[in-house]
């Protein structure tokens, strides 16, 4: 019982973490960045604010952690 306690236990920060993600859009070629970061929600809002910074958006996906993709936002 004291293990399966342990495990959840474990578990939940990983998937908390997971919920509350980041969400980027992905930006066209010719775009000011590669990747538009949204925060917490896909809004209209976030969406326009990447547009008015150049970001010409083709799609979504979580954020990358590379350091060779430019993200603004």
């Amino acid at each position: 019982m004291k293990k399966l306690i342990l495990i959840c236990m474990l578990l939940v920060p990983a998937v908390g973490t997971t919920i509350y993600a980041n969400k980027c859009v992905n930006c066209a070629s010719g775009s000011s960045c590669q990747q538009c970061r949204l925060g917490g929600k896909d809004t209209f809002d976030a969406r326009k604010r990447c547009e008015k910074m150049g970001c010409k958006i083709t799609g979504t996906g979580s954020c990358s952690t590379a350091a060779n993709v430019k993200v603004c936002g």
